[in-house]
């Protein structure tokens, strides 16, 4: 383990009550456009400030942890978190399990957005989600009528506000189609746009900045790269504060946190054989590993798994994680679609392949898991 890396307990994911599958239902709350029944008929009790019109503004990778440790570089969104409890991201704690979450008012089990990689039944593929893959219908793989499309039919208006080269995407489709999509890549744009869109009322804007999620990837956490991008998202998110209504409430939040993963405490799937034998398919990510075995190998591989990592990483059947609760109540079509065992690393590990992602393997900060520095999420009202 690292130096400044605690080796802390898992935080469970607070389905209904505080994630991010809660927002877009306690949003419409505060509007006076109460959503109906949907799929998971489970109510939140996420509670939001009244308000006519509401800006969500969600910056990839602040993790809650982070933004405490590093105050002094975002003294605007710092100081919003006195009074403010976190909230969590769903499992595993990644962009597009996240991302759709909030889009759909569900969880990953129901939504089916299972992590960066999953399989897709049937086949001995991966659809990478944030890439997608032509051959997969992003309204087939997540069917469910959003919490966007569930608003806007209560009569609201609701904008997303995101990169252009964003629009159409599969990821974009399954879990913010019902949306107006407004195209905009420079801060000023994004901000003129957000206050166009939120000038009406009742309404829900939705504004997304993946900046410090790519600096802190590339060069992690601990740079002063990463420090300086936070300053400006920072100031982004003030001037937001500043150019908006009054009336007009700001909820900022997180998709996840992230983590530094030393090259010491990286394990190479390819490097240690056995940790091949048995597995068909490595899918999710390096944080949070699904693990399609070939028939029959389930209790091999958990156990030359759990016997090689040790208390570096919880192994565990899809059963089990799916009766801690890690991804909601899970739809039987999801169901195959999650690791037929996952595994989860603690402190500062990270399982890579440099044959299957070689990618991975130049990162530098890493999520997926379930410490706090990854699940803890700052959802914050000014």
């Amino acid at each position: 383990m690292s130096p400044g890396v605690p080796d802390v307990g898992f935080v469970e994911p607070a389905y209904h009550q505080r994630s991010l599958g809660d927002v877009v239902p306690a949003v419409a709350d505060a509007l006076g456009t109460p959503l109906l029944p949907g799929v998971d008929p489970e109510p939140s009790t996420l509670v939001l400030p009244p308000a006519p019109a509401y800006v969500v503004f969600l910056i990839d990778g602040l993790g809650a942890r982070l933004l405490e440790r590093y105050a002094h570089a975002a003294p605007y969104l710092s100081s919003l978190l006195v009074g403010q409890e976190p909230a969590t991201a769903g499992v595993p704690s990644t962009t597009a399990t996240s991302l759709t979450s909030l889009g759909t008012g569900l969880t990953p089990g129901a939504h089916g957005l299972v992590g960066f990689t999953s399989r897709v039944p049937g086949t001995g593929k991966l659809l990478n989600a944030l890439l997608w893959d032509k051959d997969v219908d992003p309204t087939e793989w997540q069917p469910h009528t959003t919490a966007f499309s569930r608003l806007r039919s209560r009569g609201a208006t609701v904008t997303v506000v995101n990169k252009r080269s964003f629009a159409g995407s599969g990821l974009t489709v399954a879990a913010h189609r019902g949306a107006d999509f407004v195209g905009a890549d420079k801060v000023g744009e994004r901000i003129a746009a957000v206050l166009e869109a939120s000038s009406e009322r009742p309404s829900l804007t939705y504004l997304y900045d993946g900046d410090l999620d790519w600096t802190g990837h590339r060069y992690g956490v601990a740079s002063s790269q990463w420090l300086l991008q936070l300053s400006m998202i920072d100031s982004e998110a003030e001037q937001l504060r500043e150019t908006l209504p009054p009336a007009t409430r700001l909820l900022v939040v997180a998709d996840h946190g992230m983590i530094d993963s030393a090259p010491e405490s990286r394990v190479d799937v390819d490097e240690v054989h056995e940790l091949r034998d048995g597995v068909a398919l490595l899918g999710g990510e390096a944080r949070f590993r699904h693990l399609y075995c070939q028939r029959g190998a389930v209790d091999d591989v958990v156990a030359t798994w759990r016997e090689h990592l040790g208390d570096r990483a919880d192994v565990m059947t899809r059963q089990a994680a799916v009766e801690r609760g890690w991804f909601g109540v899970v739809h039987p079509g999801v169901l195959p679609r999650l690791g037929d065992v996952v595994v989860a690393c603690r402190a500062d590990t990270a399982i890579l392949s440099t044959t299957d992602f070689p990618y991975e393997a130049t990162l530098v900060g890493l999520h997926g898991s379930l410490t706090p520095e990854e699940m803890l999420i700052p959802m914050v009202v000014d």
